[in-house]
């Protein structure tokens, strides 16, 4: 009884103002922050290679294996914080046996499950085959092992076979491109479907998130593209880096005018719900949404991005930049669904009082969890990069 009574104060002395017993203890935390970042990450890695792909931005062909095995590692790992937040994650199979058409959650099984089995391992399966017989033949061990299970049987290598592969290939990326859309886009649809909540309320909402995915996976790309130039000692293809940042320039350009013409809106609105909002963003989220986000996430990268779209310093200075611009992007993107997520369960439906997120370091919704979510794509990255080198690739006959 008196753990109890001690937990209820701990939860009342992070209350200010007037706050309903059921709003004191949030129910989405960390995890539910990094679910869509991940996911975002995803769609815009894999935007990137459907430029080369789809769009012919041949500069960009350094940069297309990578992305969509950066995508693939991410993908894999996409749906674990769920798992880290969710009491009984053993019961998500039901989403499959009996399916809901009308929820969102339960289509994201399906959507998740499509994305995974059909667009993204199908495209690279294509993409690898002709590479994989090729190499099963000058390998031994495991991956000799591997290459052999993974051509199905398909030991075809001429040149009919690879521009069918290429063919098929290409048309799975047009599939992809509007599934990684709704891999994402009903995340923002999800919150901007809550009519109760005036913070996550409005149609921009997917939008909004669909342009800011594109803007993290871009630069996660254009950051690790760096770092893998850097680890094999190889001379970073320049064309390439610059058009992923003009690429990357251009689209948080779209982003910041979303979420700005968001705001505008709610300012010009000014609903009963505006005041409480006013006090939240002038309060405890002036630090995460004004410095981390716009500012450190937005503004600099954009004016950074866009001073190099008229003037080219050396490639040593845009080098250091890019990767720079490139981490405050990602920790701008981050902050984003930061502010989303946690900030729309601040404030009371009362609109007269405030609750407090606490940052746990241990457990299944802390810090130390998040960075293991965060870590294990990288890992699997660097699994796929020593097991499939896009470098070794045997291209595609023209």
């Amino acid at each position: 009884m008196e753990e109890h009574y001690q937990h209820l104060y701990e939860l009342l002395s992070q209350v200010d103002g007037y706050i309903y017993p059921n709003e004191i203890e949030m129910n989405w935390g960390l995890m539910i922050v990094l679910y869509p970042y991940i996911t975002g990450l995803v769609a815009g890695a894999f935007i990137l290679a459907s430029l080369e792909r789809v769009f012919n931005v041949k500069v960009l062909k350094p940069t297309y294996e990578l992305a969509l095995l950066t995508a693939l590692s991410f993908l894999f790992v996409a749906t674990l914080p769920l798992v880290s937040h969710l009491t009984q994650p053993l019961s998500a199979y039901r989403i499959l046996i009996t399916p809901n058409p009308t929820s969102a959650m339960a289509i994201f099984g399906f959507v998740y499950l499509w994305y995974l089995m059909v667009v993204l391992l199908l495209e690279i399966w294509f993409d690898y085959r002709r590479d994989f017989v090729i190499w099963s033949k000058s390998s031994i061990g495991f991956k000799k092992f591997f290459y052999k299970i993974i051509t199905l049987g398909i030991n075809d290598t001429d040149e009919k076979s690879a521009k069918r592969d290429d063919k098929l290939g290409y048309f799975i990326t047009l599939i992809g491109i509007p599934s990684a859309f709704l891999l994402h886009g009903y995340v923002g649809f999800i919150f901007g479907s809550i009519k109760a909540n005036p913070w996550w309320s409005t149609v921009l909402m997917p939008v909004i998130f669909l342009f800011s995915a594109m803007v993290s996976g871009i630069a996660l790309v254009m950051v690790i593209y760096m770092i893998v130039s850097w680890v094999r000692k190889v001379k970073i293809d320049m064309p390439c880096l610059d058009t992923i940042a003009k690429y990357l320039f251009y689209i948080l350009i779209v982003d910041f005018a979303l979420e700005s013409l968001d705001q505008i809106h709610r300012f010009y609105e000014a609903e009963e719900s505006f005041d409480i909002i006013k006090v939240l963003v002038n309060g405890k989220l002036n630090i995460t949404l004004l410095v981390f986000q716009v500012v450190i996430g937005t503004i600099i990268p954009l004016s950074v991005l866009g001073l190099f779209q008229v003037y080219k310093p050396s490639e040593i200075i845009r080098k250091i930049s890019y990767f720079m611009t490139g981490l405050m992007v990602l920790f701008g993107i981050f902050f984003m669904r930061w502010n989303v997520v946690l900030g729309g369960q601040l404030f009371s439906k009362s609109f007269s009082g405030f609750t407090n997120y606490k940052i746990n370091i241990f457990g299944m919704e802390g810090t130390l969890m998040a960075a293991i979510w965060m870590i294990l794509p990288c890992l699997i990255l660097a699994f796929l990069l020593w097991l499939m080198p896009p470098w070794k690739k045997t291209p595609f006959p023209s």
